[in-house]
């Protein structure tokens, strides 16, 4: 349930908030943004756009050559234990762990020769396209901030940006996008993770306790008319009312909901646990947050991001690489299979930008504990949906998977390629930073969106 009473409080509505702190929950709720600001920048842009992202952070850094790159001329050391299948498209294999991928190549933009990393564990560089080094004043803004701060929400009732990423306990995978020089008015809301304010304890709308979603909306619609019936929304001005509204619809509690959903299609995403992912502190393979992903665009948030599962796979007594794979990957083929798939259906796809990748790929050869370290060098990435051309097959790496030989792709331009498909120029969009400087989104005069997929 969602605790949002302080006791101390006085001028309170009959479950012991006051207007003006309930104004405040909202802060916290959208991870501190200030609603009012966010209903008036959609409103100054004249136009609402139901173009969304979905973005997958596969947390830890996924094998590339064990999943689109595999290398069967390699020694033993680097080829590892899996085999490509081929796909619907002549010339493009995938690994035999993602049967249903391979069956629906067609609509992937499958990306091998992924550079630019700058070698850390962190989710920052996936979240916003920078690496983490000589930020401006106000540190960059992630993906759905920026995205949030020029297009502001689509539908009322709706954030603009939500991130769904599963309690964690490593800090720099749990990281859910910082708004940066954006502002706080564009944070994330982030209903997994709780808001650590006083006013209001998130716990209680968690994808795991939606179960009280009826009672939730209820108790918030209840606030919504007292606050009515006594005037105390007459003196706020359009926005603050919006605002308002945003804080006691259930549409987003209703977005949340996959309980809602027939159990024939939770079964297809492949549903999971909340069994923590690996050996580690990282995240878990709910595919059902998938199916809250497509939920969520489909109610009105233009960006969604996910951390899935933990994928530092650097062998025993932790698992091996390859025992992790044989987990992991096959629940990613599931969840993301079903994701495209169900937008297709719904004529969702073109709208609905995807993009699956972590921060780096794993070293060629495989250690002495049977697994693979840390690779900046070259990584992978797939894409779908949001207008793509798909069954293309971006770049190639050298004969052991090591480094990028053919067109290299870097992080920037998959950012480019999102904010094309949202309908964001990258030559001329700009955020001012906290000194006043017009600051572009991706350093434009490098790169720009990948032409093969447009």
């Amino acid at each position: 349930m969602l605790n949002i009473y302080d006791k101390s409080s006085t001028n309170d509505f009959c479950d012991g908030v006051s207007r003006r702190q309930f104004l405040q929950i909202g802060g916290l709720a959208m991870g501190g943004l200030a609603l009012p600001q966010l209903l008036q920048a959609e409103a100054s842009t004249g136009r609402k756009s139901q173009k969304s992202i979905i973005m997958i952070f596969l947390t830890g850094g996924p094998p590339h050559q064990d999943m689109v790159d595999l290398k069967m001329d390699a020694p033993a050391e680097i080829r590892g234990e899996f085999r490509p299948i081929n796909t619907n498209v002549p010339g493009i294999d995938l690994c035999e762990l993602m049967p249903r991928l391979s069956q629906m190549t067609d609509k992937l933009g499958v990306i091998r020769s992924l550079v630019g990393s700058e070698g850390r564990h962190s989710a920052f560089q996936s979240w916003t396209g920078w690496t983490t080094a000589n930020q401006p004043a106000g540190g960059r803004p992630s993906l759905g901030s920026s995205v949030s701060k020029l297009q502001g929400i689509s539908v009322p009732g709706m954030p603009a940006f939500v991130n769904l990423n599963p309690k964690m306990r490593g800090g720099s995978w749990n990281d859910p996008g910082q708004a940066g020089y954006a502002g706080q008015a564009h944070a994330p809301f982030t209903p997994n993770q709780g808001s650590g304010g006083a006013n209001l304890e998130l716990k209680g709308i968690t994808l795991d306790t939606l179960g009280d979603r009826r009672a939730l909306s209820s108790r918030l619609d209840r606030l919504k008319r007292e606050a009515d019936a006594d005037g105390s929304l007459a003196g706020l001005d359009a926005f603050n009312e919006q605002a308002f509204g945003i804080l006691t619809s259930s549409k987003l509690v209703d977005a949340l909901d996959f309980e809602q959903e027939d159990s024939k299609l939770r079964d297809r995403y492949g549903r999971g646990d909340n069994v923590y992912a690996g050996y580690g502190d990282a995240g878990i393979l709910l595919n059902d947050y998938f199916l809250a992903a497509r939920r969520l665009v489909e109610a009105g948030v233009r960006v969604v991001t996910l951390s899935y599962g933990r994928w530092d796979w650097h062998g025993r007594p932790h698992g091996t690489n390859f025992d992790n794979a044989r987990d992991h990957i096959p629940a990613l083929d599931v969840g993301l299979s079903a994701l495209i798939e169900d937008l297709e259906r719904r004529d969702m796809l073109d709208d609905t930008s995807i993009v699956v990748w972590g921060e780096f790929g794993r070293t060629p050869r495989i250690n002495k504990k049977g697994g693979r370290d840390h690779w900046p060098r070259v990584a992978c990435a797939m894409m779908a949906g949001g207008g793509i051309r798909g069954g293309q097959l971006i770049g190639a790496t050298n004969r052991l998977g090591e480094h990028a030989t053919e067109r290299p792709v870097h992080f920037q331009e998959v950012f480019a390629t999102l904010y094309h498909n949202i309908g964001i120029d990258v030559n001329y969009a700009a955020i001012n930073d906290l000194n006043g400087r017009p600051r572009y989104l991706v350093d434009h005069n490098k790169y720009q969106p990948l032409r093969e997929l447009l």
